[in-house]
């Protein structure tokens, strides 16, 4: 078993509270400490063992009063065979092309970015990034990061995932795809592609963020089996039916 990477020297801050964006009428704090020093990478791997998420140079996760909705959940990747539903999208994607590349922002992504954020969260902050700071929010990571992406035939780009790598496996960081091809599921595609990719250089886990019951923006995640959450007694297998 790997030995934890954080010094006894690692600060860790805790935020004021702010609305929650997922819970009516509740607060949200987070704790959160930057991924630096001279070797990030096994760092990060701890950190996001123990539920933390990154945003550019930080790492965060929620320490909210008097709430614990949010679950960390990863998909076991060995175990993992695909249900019904995510079986009928073989079919519908079977034409897309899934490919690795460098994170690295263009012009092409920032409008199917752009395109998506008006379509799914006109209301939030990032629906009027500019340019400069989507590049940033790309390419701003002290750790190993790969942009995973899906195109048609025709070569046009349908979706992104930003993908952060990890000694054992990949976590999530954002996804963002085609608004008008609904059908397709392109979210869960991605997801699909994560798997497939750590299946392939022989890595366990897809870390997939939070869960919370109830949430409809959260409920995909349950379409990825065997689920395991995160809890006070490590990480255990996670049947939220």
């Amino acid at each position: 078993m790997n030995k934890p990477f954080l010094s006894p020297l690692h600060h860790f801050y805790r935020t004021s509270s702010q609305p929650c964006p997922y819970l009516d009428g509740f607060v949200e704090r987070k704790v959160i400490t930057e991924v630096s020093g001279p070797a990030p990478q096994p760092l990060y791997n701890d950190l996001s063992r123990a539920g933390f998420r990154r945003s550019h140079q930080l790492a965060y996760r929620p320490a909210c009063p008097a709430c614990t909705a949010c679950v960390p959940v990863r998909v076991a990747v060995n175990g993992f065979v695909p249900g019904r539903s995510i079986r009928r999208l073989e079919a519908l994607n079977a034409d897309l092309r899934v490919e690795t590349v460098e994170a690295s922002g263009t012009v092409e992504q920032y409008r199917l970015f752009t395109r998506y954020q008006l379509a799914r969260h006109a209301e939030s902050d990032m629906a009027s990034m500019g340019f400069g700071d989507y590049r940033a929010m790309i390419e701003d990571s002290p750790v190993a990061t790969v942009l995973v992406t899906l195109r048609d035939r025709t070569g046009r780009l349908v979706g992104v995932c930003l993908t952060d790598d990890l000694d054992d496996g990949a976590s999530a960081v954002y996804s963002f795809y085609d608004p008008d091809q609904p059908k397709r599921s392109l979210g869960t595609w991605l997801v699909v592609a994560l798997i497939e990719r750590a299946r392939r250089l022989g890595r366990p886990y897809v870390y997939l963020g939070y869960w919370i019951a109830g949430s409809r923006k959260m409920a995909y995640k349950t379409r990825f089996r065997p689920l395991e959450a995160l809890s006070a007694g490590g990480w255990q297998p996670f049947h939220p039916d």
